[in-house]
């Protein structure tokens, strides 16, 4: 059987790290994901994170920043106050990442969180000779070892 869900998403608040009675850490939260095919259409997805992991997102992250995680789709049956019988769909997240540079998450109009490196470009008009390429020695196709 498999059951791995990756998830790249928005957080939609700012999270609050809990303990269970035992003393365990715990962190519930949303993200909100945006559909491939529709980016009008925003699904937001609950997820949980216990000891270390929980430890370390709610230290790290704050509303409306970017994400990555890993984990498991679970269910959960309980009851709600007028005593109705309803189950919860949840992804306990095993790790986390960040997905977007500090900047990034702090600029409001970043179109995309990943920038391409900067890089030295060849000024135009340019012109490079062979003697530019004499310490290069030439080879036979037959001396290539594949």
């Amino acid at each position: 059987m498999l059951n791995k869900a990756i998830l790249m998403g928005r957080l939609t608040s700012d999270l609050e790290l809990k303990q269970t009675p035992n003393g365990v850490s715990v962190c519930a939260f949303s993200i909100a994901v945006n559909r491939n095919y529709n980016r009008d259409i925003t699904d937001f997805i609950n997820i949980v994170t216990w000891r270390g992991t929980a430890e370390f997102v709610s230290k790290y992250f704050k509303k409306g920043q970017l994400l990555a995680l890993e984990g498991t789709i679970q269910t959960r049956n309980y009851e709600d106050k007028q005593g109705n019988k309803r189950t919860a769909f949840e992804v306990v997240a095993d790790q986390v990442y960040f997905a977007e540079s500090k900047n990034s998450s702090s600029a409001s109009n970043s179109s995309s969180p990943f920038s391409p490196p900067k890089t030295e470009e060849t000024p135009k008009g340019a012109n490079f000779s062979i003697g530019d390429f004499e310490d290069f020695e030439e080879i036979d196709d037959d001396e290539l070892p594949f």
